[in-house]
């Protein structure tokens, strides 16, 4: 036997330290453009949109609502999880000037799009006249439906100066204010503490229609 001899160990240890050095080229191309995945396998999407005046830049799952996504992925917890079906208004936000309920939508579906949560419409420095008017009012007992409340009541007045008619509006070329017309359009958020007559007193008082 010669001492350049090939052995059969030598050979698998040869073959070992160049597979090391120089992957499979399929592997060497798939490895940059590889997407993330959830932990459930799915691949992960890119959504970039405005919250409170900030540009977020997420990573998602394709299937995470919006109140997932600004709750669990941008830490804005003052938008709260209530029913999760669309039946309390708890997780109300305002989505390009229109009030949703965000455990209804899906966050891809709002790609750069403006969303508003409590958080920004007002600080404690800084409180918007609807925070203020809850606080001077007690529009709220628990507190938990009030982020939605707020949110809502704030998008529902623009609706009503933009003249828009809901089920109780008896002319539809003027849209009056009234308590029956506040009432039917905030219909959609629930309190269970039933403090209704205070919130209705809030909004009367931020629209400027407190002594109607």
């Amino acid at each position: 036997m010669t001492s350049d001899h090939l052995t059969r160990r030598g050979l698998l240890q040869g073959s070992a330290a160049a597979a090391a050095a120089f992957p499979a080229v399929g592997q060497a191309q798939a490895a940059p453009g590889r997407q993330p995945q959830s932990s459930k396998g799915e691949p992960m999407v890119a959504v970039e949109l405005t919250v409170n005046g900030r540009e977020a830049h997420l990573q998602l799952d394709p299937r995470t609502t919006l109140l997932d996504a600004l709750r669990e992925h941008l830490h804005l917890t003052g938008t709260k999880k209530g029913c999760d079906h669309g039946q309390c208004g708890a997780c109300t936000v305002i989505v390009e000037g229109r009030r949703i309920n965000s455990c209804l939508t899906l966050a891809v579906m709002h790609e750069g799009e403006t969303v508003t949560t409590t958080e920004g419409l007002g600080s404690p420095e800084k409180l918007h006249p609807m925070q203020r008017a809850f606080i001077t009012h007690d529009g709220y007992q628990c507190g938990y439906c009030t982020p939605g409340q707020i949110c809502s009541a704030v998008a529902m007045l623009e609706e009503m100066e933009a003249g828009i008619p809901s089920h109780a509006t008896a002319n539809l070329e003027k849209v009056a204010f009234s308590d029956a017309e506040l009432r039917e359009r905030m219909s959609g958020n629930i309190c269970r503490c039933a403090a209704y007559p205070n919130i209705i007193a809030a909004i009367r008082d931020a629209a400027g229609e407190d002594n109607a």
